[in-house]
């Protein structure tokens, strides 16, 4: 483990948290809010990977603090962003407010076809930074995808050099020709770090003749596993622009979860809350017979008395 115990300042801090973000790294940031020692409010200390810097100049606060803010860059549902109390080595208290910083989600779509265009224009629409990479500079341009931020020509037996992936990225394989989402998707499955979602377009009988190469190359089946691939919910999508719906459509079912059903499906209300009456189950004494106009007592108006519905779940 890595550390530094000098005092981290504000103007440190505001270089080295940008540029761990920029470079796909998680961080948190854990600031002292209260302090049994006056000076001892607004000290800092940044974490991430196995590494520290900053200090609360009190080894039991800074070992909390380190342990505390690794749980949460873990995905700990107990830590989250806020206030939390340490303890010090003398049995003093201090607060600490605790940020939890991560890469903003990016959307890289391999290939500037007919289907990378409206794929732009949703992941952009879905909040991701996009980028656009293709060997033919020609297709990968600012007028065809005004929304990416980045557009990259590329050569398709070395397209990822010099870019590092994140679980917060989401590569997306949609290339002109079958031998070209193979190389991308070989030489992403080879690296080190892979991204938190890889797709890959194509029908069964591709995909399939994909993944049995790669598996006689020696990638490993849990590393394939990963691939989502042929890519996008089952919504009948013909044209380029409802291809590009069905994918991100399965983005967002990655994210959120949810069975992909339509909502109608899943809620059942007819069903559920308004059954058809049984004709043979007679109706109540009381029931006023069908056609008869009754008064809503509150307000002199036609329609019964005034009933209160409530939403069920």
């Amino acid at each position: 483990m890595s550390s530094q115990t000098s005092l981290l300042t504000p103007g440190r801090l505001s270089f080295l948290l940008p540029d761990l973000l920029e470079r796909g790294r998680d961080a948190a940031v854990l600031v002292a809010v209260s302090h049994p020692v006056p000076e001892g409010r607004g000290r800092r200390m940044l974490v991430w990977g196995d590494q520290e810097r900053g200090t609360f100049q009190d080894q039991a606060a800074d070992r909390q603090a380190v342990e505390l803010a690794r749980r949460g860059l873990a995905g700990d549902p107990a830590v989250e962003s806020g206030l939390y109390t340490l303890t010090m080595e003398d049995g003093e208290e201090m607060e600490v407010f605790l940020e939890l910083h991560h890469p903003r989600p990016e959307l890289v779509i391999v290939g500037a076809g007919h289907v990378a265009r409206p794929l732009c224009t949703l992941g952009h629409l879905l909040g991701l930074r996009v980028m656009v990479l293709d060997d033919r500079p020609e297709f990968a341009t600012r007028e065809r995808f005004p929304e990416a931020a980045e557009l990259a020509d590329v050569d398709f037996r070395r397209p990822f050099q010099g870019r590092t992936f994140h679980p917060w990225t989401h590569l997306i394989l949609v290339t002109r020709g079958h031998r070209f989402d193979y190389e991308c998707l070989r030489k992403v499955l080879s690296g080190d770090s892979l991204p938190g979602f890889i797709g890959m377009i194509g029908s069964r009988r591709r995909v399939r003749a994909t993944f049995q190469a790669l598996l006689e190359e020696g990638i490993p089946r849990d590393r394939l596993a990963r691939v989502h691939s042929p890519i996008g919910l089952d919504l009948g999508a013909e044209t380029p622009e409802e291809i590009a719906v069905s994918v991100a459509a399965e983005l967002v079912h990655y994210w959120r979860g949810g069975s992909g059903r339509p909502l109608r499906e899943v809620a059942s209300v007819l069903e559920r809350f308004l059954p058809e009456p049984d004709p043979a189950t007679p109706p109540p004494d009381d029931q006023e017979p069908s056609g008869r106009e009754t008064t809503d007592r509150s307000s002199g108006n036609p329609g019964g008395s005034r009933r209160h519905f409530e939403e069920e779940d």
